[in-house]
């Protein structure tokens, strides 16, 4: 372990003004302790937000805000939210052990790394973790990784069961920092990795995430599904969110969907909601909306397994609700 200082931030401003080059900012700690160990994060400075003001869940008129702080199972478990957005309390309970979801916050959940084998592998290159230095995960073992909105840099895949359902319920991520507060509309919080793929996020240094608000829960009904390669605690191969609403017609009035294990960053199925939307209910549209939204899968040779999988888990999932 490499020295490093630390300092228990009293307010989300105190924590902000502490920021200077090497902080980096300790939540729950489940995935930044464990890259600590692994050498991978090397922080010169610690600066603690776990016990910030920001750990509630409170309605705000027909909204929902959720502070950065809340522990996952709280989160899980609030009555708020397993009544009214009951697809984001199945995402976090499909994310992780009991044990790590009673430690692990939030805005921690939304910033945790890449389980990229090379990423996590200080012996070896990866232009995330360390930029120029190559991505041999695209010729090496992928088989787990990115099949749409890579590049050459770097194949990654985020690991957030709960980023995914918050893409699908079109959540707003609330940060501070240096430069003032601002609002993210989700997944506008992540980016692709072209060029720079040591970059996860469009947070800025010193930025700090405060609180997520969800907008009012959108009609239908709604699900989250995870393929994994075992039932225990394991990341996605390929998950989804979906909402869909059926008018008495048979015709489906709306449609939202984002897919999780395929990309650098949460997935949101635009072309394969724009496809189901007026259109009527069958195993036909859906498996048209799959094919929309795959078709821009460019899948390396060991995870071309991901698109049929993803195209099944759409049209299952899709069918289910809509019964």
């Amino acid at each position: 372990m490499r020295p490093f200082e630390y300092a228990l931030a009293t307010s989300p401003a105190d924590a902000v003004s502490r920021y200077q080059p090497g902080t980096m900012y300790l939540g729950g700690g489940t995935n930044l302790v464990d890259l600590m160990r692994l050498g991978v994060a090397e922080p010169q400075y610690l600066v603690d937000v776990s016990r910030l003001p920001l750990d509630t869940v409170e309605p705000v008129g027909d909204r929902l805000r959720i502070g950065a702080a809340v522990r996952n199972s709280d989160l899980a478990a609030h009555p708020l939210v397993r009544g009214r957005y009951p697809m984001l309390a199945r995402s976090v309970l499909a994310g992780a052990s009991g044990q790590i979801r009673n430690q692990a916050t939030v805005a921690g959940n939304l910033l945790q790394r890449t389980r990229c084998p090379y990423f996590q592998d200080v012996s070896k290159a990866c232009n995330k973790r360390e930029p120029g230095t190559g991505c041999p995960a695209i010729e090496g073992d992928h088989s787990n990784l990115a099949v749409v909105g890579y590049s050459d840099e770097c194949v990654a895949t985020h690991p957030s069961d709960m980023a995914v359902a918050l893409t699908a319920l079109d959540a707003e991520v609330h940060v501070t920092g240096p430069r003032g507060d601002r609002v993210l509309q989700m997944p506008g919080l992540y980016r692709l990795p072209g060029g720079e793929p040591q970059f996860d996020t469009v947070l800025g240094p010193g930025d700090l995430i405060t609180a997520v608000e969800l907008p009012e829960p959108p009609p239908g009904v709604s699900a989250y599904r995870k393929v994994r390669e075992r039932a225990s605690f394991a990341f996605a191969l390929v998950s989804i969110a979906a909402v869909l609403d059926v008018g008495g017609d048979g015709v489906i009035r709306d449609c939202r969907m984002a897919l999780g294990g395929l990309a650098h960053m949460p997935w949101r199925a635009e072309s394969a909601e724009e496809e189901l939307i007026g259109a009527p209910v069958s195993d036909e549209a859906f498996a048209r909306a799959a094919e929309a939204e795959l078709y821009r899968a460019r899948p390396l040779p060991r995870n071309a397994y991901k698109v049929p999988l993803a195209r099944r888990l759409i049209v299952h999932t899709l069918r289910e609700l809509a019964t």
